[in-house]
């Protein structure tokens, strides 16, 4: 069976090494007045950043997550709990979920959709890359329920029998929390970005809180992933993605 560090280690997803530029915390300082959210824009990205893995039982997984990315397309990465030995190596594609386990679990090489069938979880690669760089899940649309409250945009939006709720916080045009749940009530996850750091002319996320709910084949698990980014280069590549089973 699939333990839960393995799908843990799915949802990390993220960061890389190089030369990659060191992480400045940065908060915007003029307000937008209208709705316009920013997008993270990149063609390849690699990062690094340090990872804690909590679990419900109380067990605490720390160790070193590396990524590599290139957008809409393809989500590479690698885990190490110390050492620097790599326990887990995953390639997210938009057809596909692969993990490789190296500590002697089951390895995952599903489908979304036989994914969201075995854990109750609807995931997209558009999902993870939500995730990583803070934006929103959809463009809003007529369908939507957009509002304001105080210094932030509340957006819900329903798509697939998945409900969204986004946070966007004027002062950056980023998201400051994002849940995902299953109207079917199987599964949810919830995603904040208490803080955020410049490239350039770019705002990336330099910290994210992730807490997941799912359906494992006999109970129910929950467990929460606080990630703290510590390099970034959005302006790597081309990059390639090593990866076979």
């Amino acid at each position: 069976m699939i333990k839960v560090r393995l799908v843990a280690g799915l949802m990390l997803v993220f960061l890389s090494w190089g030369c990659a530029q060191k992480v400045t915390t940065q908060i915007g300082g003029e307000e937008m007045e209208s709705f316009t959210p920013r997008t993270t824009q990149y063609d390849y990205l690699q990062a690094k950043a340090k990872l804690v893995l909590e679990e419900d039982s109380g067990k605490i997984t720390r160790g070193t997550l590396q990524l590599r990315a290139k957008k809409d397309s393809l989500i590479w990465f690698s885990l190490s709990p110390g050492l620097g030995v790599e326990a887990i190596r995953g390639l997210l594609s938009e057809k596909k979920i692969q993990i490789l386990n190296r500590m002697g679990a089951e390895d995952i090489n599903l489908s979304y959709v036989e994914f969201e069938q075995r854990f109750g979880i609807k995931l997209t690669l558009d999902l993870f890359q939500n995730i990583l760089w803070g934006d929103s899940p959809y463009p809003a649309s007529y369908e939507d329920r957009l509002v304001r409250v105080g210094k932030k945009f509340e957006l819900t939006q329903v798509r697939e029998q998945v409900r969204y709720f986004s946070k966007i916080d004027t002062r950056h045009g980023k998201v400051s929390e994002l849940s995902s749940t299953s109207i079917a009530g199987k599964g949810s996850l919830l995603a904040s970005f208490p803080d955020y750091q410049k490239y350039e002319e770019q705002v990336f996320p330099a910290e994210v809180l992730v807490k997941v709910a799912f359906e494992a084949p006999e109970v129910a698990q929950n467990f929460r992933i606080y990630i703290t980014w510590t390099t970034l280069d959005p302006q790597a590549g081309p990059l390639t993605f090593p990866f076979r089973f």
